[in-house]
């Protein structure tokens, strides 16, 4: 069965985008090709307890089993070693992206204290963009009883097809991405 916004998507969004930018094939729209999230848990060297909890966590968020990643090289200052495990990361394409995007946008920023939306200038060159979150407790899947300590995490939407920064910028307003207004 398809997610709300995957229908939105396919019916409201890639016509509004084609007749915008007068694309002439429907594959030159620009879509969100994957939603990358991660979370870095440097306390995770002294406590490895912290980085069980963070994937539990980002298992909840996410509905997906999260990878870890290991330091890639030892900083001493920071009481690094290569190889140890730092951080975790989730990948998510298909339903499981537009379903996530759609709590996302509708359900979990909403609850952000003081939230006056999201930059606008997170693009990068080939049109992906990289939201950056303080605390996770914003998901109303997680339990705020179990939440031992805020945790920020970055959630980057990457697109396909070479898109704009116009384009993407309009595919994910209309996705439902609380962007902030311009003075």
């Amino acid at each position: 069965m398809k997610s709300r916004l995957r229908v939105k998507y396919e019916g409201e969004i890639v016509p509004a985008l084609m007749a915008k930018f007068s694309y002439d094939n429907v594959m030159q729209v620009p879509r969100v090709d994957k939603v990358v999230i991660n979370i870095g848990v440097g306390e995770a060297t002294q406590e490895p307890r912290m980085l069980e909890m963070a994937m539990a966590e980002l298992t909840v968020i996410a509905g997906q089993k999260p990878t870890v990643r290991q330091a890639k090289k030892s900083i001493s200052n920071f009481k690094l070693r290569e190889g140890q495990k730092i951080a975790c990361t989730v990948t998510l394409r298909g339903e499981r992206m537009y379903e996530f995007m759609d709590r996302l946008f509708n359900m979990a920023m909403p609850r952000i204290r003081d939230f006056r939306g999201t930059p606008r200038k997170s693009f990068d060159k080939d049109g992906n963009y990289t939201l950056g979150l303080r605390d996770q407790t914003i998901f109303p899947d997680l339990k705020v009883d179990s939440v031992e300590k805020p945790r920020g995490m970055n959630i980057t939407f990457v697109m396909k097809t070479p898109a704009s920064h116009d384009a993407s910028f309009d595919l994910l307003t209309q996705l439902g991405m609380p962007f902030q207004r311009q003075n």
